[in-house]
């Protein structure tokens, strides 16, 4: 039988390959003679850089500035002139020193560096995925990090963050990187936000980042002059960029990436399951297992789990769901092509105590899935 591994990762517990190998380690025990295929795959938020990495493209580490200023060693996953660039690893929540919010002075200015950085590297192909960002600032420090300067009206340059853009006057695109104009650029994202207003970056995403009320509004109209003064600087597209789906994704990076490097918005999950071939693996398979930590109302929504198992509903495989939660009703689940669900709660109910052993539960959950295919074998076989 030959079994296809694809989750994403449990959050806060395992990597998309950690669970990937504890769901084989478990599967082995029971059925032996099975040939285990592990594709961890992501959303192109955390672990994108994992999933390419499994795919075959090499880790690199490069030097960047974090969210708050500080150095960061953040990885990108490179092959050929392909390159893969995870917002988070250098302009994310999980990098802030301490883990200490900050909404307004947080900078995507790393994640710019970075993609100057691939650039450097002959990459000419760049996938940017832009979940778990810590900033609220439009893509303005990605500019920066482009070689793009932020202005004020006295020709000061600006402070990073969103909140300082209230006093921007100019934006000095000379210094751009000109590789960006023969570059191509593919957003994964599952973002549909806008940039602005009740729905936009500040509001929907600004208070997960630290914002109080007062600084979405203090956000939403620094992002408001952001938008005003390219528009200014480029003419109107980059206005009615504004309003497209995604522009909010990121704290508004997708504005800036969809406008200034012509980005082409994917679903996220399309855009990993493309890049690690994940069609070409479904051939021959009997089975598909994915997952993450927390099937919810966000899981249905295009998340991981959904993805895969719509690819593997278009082959007629069978997909199994495991995750460390699941708060989806059992017709959800079926909806969502999930033809068993196994969740780590099951087998031990204290949440702390999930996250702390999910490597050898997520064996345990390994042992039931074989044990399920074995339950299948008609007798005599």
């Amino acid at each position: 039988m030959r079994i296809v591994l694809a989750p994403d990762k449990f959050k806060g517990s395992l990597s998309a390959p950690e669970v990937a190998s504890h769901l084989r380690i478990g599967l082995l025990r029971v059925v032996p003679d099975s040939d285990i295929l592990e594709v961890p795959v992501a959303d192109g938020g955390e672990g994108t850089v994992d999933a390419a990495v499994a795919a075959g493209y090499e880790r690199r580490y490069l030097p960047v500035t974090g969210p708050t200023g500080e150095p960061v060693s953040a990885a990108v996953a490179v092959r050929g002139h392909q390159a893969v660039v995870e917002m988070a690893a250098a302009s994310g929540l999980a990098v802030l020193p301490g883990g200490t919010l900050d909404a307004r002075g947080a900078s995507s200015v790393g994640t710019g560096q970075l993609i100057t950085a691939v650039l450097d590297l002959g990459c000419t192909e760049i996938v940017l995925g832009v979940g778990g960002s810590a900033s609220t600032d439009g893509g303005a420090g990605l500019l920066v990090g482009l070689g793009a300067g932020l202005l004020d009206e006295e020709g000061a340059v600006l402070a990073p963050g969103g909140a300082a853009l209230a006093r921007l006057t100019r934006i000095d695109l000379l210094g751009l990187d000109q590789r960006l104009s023969t570059a191509k650029f593919i957003l994964a994202s599952d973002v549909d936000n806008g940039l602005l207003g009740d729905g936009g970056a500040a509001a929907v995403f600004g208070p997960q980042k630290g914002a109080s009320a007062d600084d979405v509004l203090e956000l939403d109209a620094a992002l408001g002059r952001f938008v005003q003064v390219l528009g200014h600087e480029i003419g109107q597209a980059a206005i009615d960029a504004a309003i497209r789906p995604g522009a909010g994704a990121a704290g508004g990076t997708g504005y800036a990436a969809m406008v200034l490097l012509d980005a082409e918005r994917r679903p996220g999950v399309d855009v990993v399951l493309e890049f690690t071939g994940f069609a070409a693996h479904l051939a021959g398979a009997d089975l598909v297992v994915t997952g993450e930590g927390s099937l919810d109302e966000q899981t249905l929504l295009g998340k991981t789990p959904v993805g895969v198992a719509r690819a593997a509903a278009a082959a007629s495989i069978p997909v199994l769901a495991v995750c460390g939660r699941s708060l989806l009703t059992a017709d959800e689940l079926s909806a969502a092509g999930f033809d068993r669900t196994y969740a780590l709660t099951d087998l031990e109910p204290d949440v702390a105590q999930c996250m702390a052993n999910a490597g050898p539960l997520v064996e345990r959950v390994g042992e039931l899935v074989g044990a399920y295919l074995l339950s299948l074998k008609p007798v005599g076989t």
